[in-house]
């Protein structure tokens, strides 16, 4: 699954060349550096492989769901629909615009229901952020066909997914912005780092800006850059940056490999016919870093978990993680943080004290994820796969 399994000369060579001139900052030092612009290299890379006009990199995925919330206006009263199951960053991103996240259900893709996103709809709605959770989409034709009925923005928290696509366009794209991550368990990695990508240049321009203190970047040096607005320093490295000009360009190693691979364990699965597979909108477009699958029932699942666990083997029951699915997330629910939030803000998360979401509980008691390495071989992804269905029909 992350790039980081296949580290080589190739990333070596990228940060040796930014070493070499002493300049570690994407921005100014125009001769020492040497034409050596490795963070511009990599948003060309990406716009390239992605087929996107834009791209604005940034310190993480963190920063570029909040820098891309930020362009696109969001802000104080305005609510952003998001999943119950995701990263807690898609949340902290949208407090730290000062927005209201709105908690709807997932359904069996593990992305957003769009009857939960229809129903949650109110005259405050400004976003709907789907997130591409563990390498696959959200049903992007029924989400896109809500934000147009009801004038909403669309962006896509892609940053589990570089390199997925939905009917033949790349996740990320399909909406007004789309953002990445590049840490160190992502697909590709820069060790840390983000991306905002946009068919919009003005969003662009916005992004760029607000990524970096505000800088208009059109002066002939940073001392001579304007501020139209203020910005934070959400900036990438060009070190980090030259890790993740390596990375990409092994993308397409990296995702023949992992649905090589799931295909082996896919197949292995469904020899066992208590075991449902998670439904992808787009199975071609799967960029296949995760294998999840249903059992019956939660007790099932959760022996399921532990077993493949005692057996040596990686299975992640969300129910009960406390980073990615709403039910342990006690300081989101409590309002727990080191500064106090508006009282609109405050008032608004009140609900959470006591909210159920007994739809997403229901799917999420039964789920297990399993991830791709990049790092097996044929035969070692075969013998992963046996000892999995041993581990699992021993509880059944």
């Amino acid at each position: 699954m992350p790039g980081f399994e296949l580290f080589g000369a190739e990333e070596k060579k990228e940060v040796n060349d930014v070493l070499e001139t002493g300049i570690y900052m994407r921005y100014g030092f125009d001769g020492p550096r040497k034409g050596i612009w490795k963070a511009k290299e990599l948003e060309q890379a990406i716009s390239s492989k992605l087929n996107v006009p834009y791209t604005q990199l940034t310190s993480s995925g963190t920063t570029a769901l909040t820098t891309a919330l930020a362009a696109l206006g969001v802000g104080a009263g305005d609510e952003v629909i998001m999943p119950t199951f995701t990263f807690v960053a898609s949340f902290e991103s949208i407090f730290s615009v000062g927005a209201t996240p709105v908690l709807v259900d997932v359904d069996d893709t593990l992305t957003l229901d769009p009857r939960a996103v229809e129903a949650a709809i109110t005259p405050r709605t400004k976003v709907i952020m789907p997130v591409h959770m563990c390498g696959a989409m959200a049903d992007l034709d029924a989400l896109k066909a809500i934000c147009d009925k009801h004038s909403l923005i669309l962006l896509e928290d892609a940053c589990q997914s570089f390199g997925a696509t939905y009917k033949g366009q790349a996740i990320g794209t399909i909406g007004h912005a789309g953002a990445f991550s590049f840490d160190f368990v992502k697909t590709i990695t820069c060790a840390e780092g983000g991306a905002v990508v946009t068919h919009d240049k003005d969003l662009y321009i916005k992004c760029d800006g607000y990524s970096d203190h505000g800088h208009d970047h059109l002066g002939v040096d940073r001392g001579a850059d304007q501020h139209p607005f203020m910005g934070y320093n959400f900036r990438i490295s060009e070190l980090h940056a030259a890790v993740g000009l390596a990375q990409i360009r092994k993308l397409d190693k990296f995702l023949a490999i992992q649905r090589t691979t799931k295909k082996i364990f896919k197949d292995a699965l469904a020899t066992i016919p208590a075991i449902s597979f998670r439904r992808l909108p787009d199975a071609e477009g799967d960029s296949a870093t995760f294998l999840g699958f249903f059992l019956p029932e939660e007790g099932q699942a959760r022996a399921a978990a532990a077993a493949m666990k005692a057996a040596g083997l990686a299975a992640f029951y969300w129910y009960d993680n406390n980073w990615h699915y709403i039910r342990n997330w006690d300081h989101f629910k409590q309002s727990t943080s080191l500064n106090r939030f508006a009282p609109g803000l405050a008032q608004a998360l009140e609900v959470y004290k006591i909210k159920q979401f007994p739809v997403s509980d229901a799917i999420m008691s039964r789920c297990i994820s399993t991830p791709i390495s990049l790092a097996w071989s044929e035969q070692e992804a075969k013998e992963r796969a046996d000892k999995m269905v041993q581990a699992i029909k021993s509880v059944l």
